[in-house]
């Protein structure tokens, strides 16, 4: 297991491939919601891919302040493969994606629309919700903030 850290110049069409296929299996395919995932934001995007040698098994898009939020930073698309899923791999994902957040942009706060059911995953990590419950893509998300590295 390896992860890799990479703008959109940096991404070769294979790599690009792995990620738009691993993004659509889980959140267009598994999740049955028809969404339009290619925002244009991949472009201005960090991409955190996490490979188990040659395949792409975890992936998160960091997004710098500005892009997603005026004042925060950006996690999204934070996706395993179902093939790995309870091995203790979106753990050590979210680990690396905020670390990638703070050694890139410094100390800004990490904004993420999460899944509402997945707060609990977030909280570990010192996200806190605010604000209410939302629609995004007819599946129930909130928003969470985390103020510092720690």
């Amino acid at each position: 297991m390896h992860f890799e850290l990479k703008t959109f110049e940096d991404l070769v069409n294979r790599e690009l491939y792995q990620i738009l296929q691993l993004r659509a299996e889980v959140f267009v395919v598994e999740q049955n919601c028809p969404y339009q995932d290619l925002d244009g934001k991949d472009m201005q995007a960090l991409h955190l891919l996490l490979w188990n040698q040659d395949r792409l098994i975890g992936y998160t898009r960091i997004l710098k302040k500005g892009i997603s939020y005026p004042n925060h930073i950006s996690i999204g698309r934070v996706v395993t493969s179902p093939s790995v899923r309870g091995k203790g791999f979106g753990k050590n994902l979210m680990k690396k994606s905020i670390q990638a957040c703070f050694e890139t942009y410094g100390d800004t706060p990490i904004k993420i629309s999460a899944q509402y059911h997945l707060q609990k995953f977030y909280k570990e990590f010192g996200f806190k919700s605010i604000g209410d419950q939302y629609l995004e893509d007819n599946i129930p998300h909130i928003a969470m903030v985390k103020c510092n590295y720690q």
